[in-house]
């Protein structure tokens, strides 16, 4: 079975790229499994107010259950991007 950070360079090097809202799925998942709650000040740009809120959207999950659901994530998406 692979790890998080296997799985997370495995969704690295899709072949093609996710979707915004796909991708916004992942990075909300990697931030609160790397960093925790939210810890920034909302953004002024769009781009990064998108990922400022998916990473917040996240909030109060702990590290060990946004792997997971990180996982689950890419299992979602590996046959359409690999």
């Amino acid at each position: 079975m692979l790890t998080f950070e296997e799985i997370v360079e495995k969704a690295k090097n899709f072949k093609n790229l996710p979707s915004k809202e796909e991708f916004l799925e992942f990075y909300g998942y990697y931030k609160q499994a790397t960093v925790g709650d939210c810890n920034i000040e909302e953004p002024e740009d769009e781009e990064k107010k998108a990922r400022y809120n998916a990473w917040k959207s996240k909030a109060g999950l702990t590290a060990d259950d946004a792997k997971a659901y990180y996982i689950e994530v890419y299992k979602k998406y590996a046959a359409q991007y690999e």
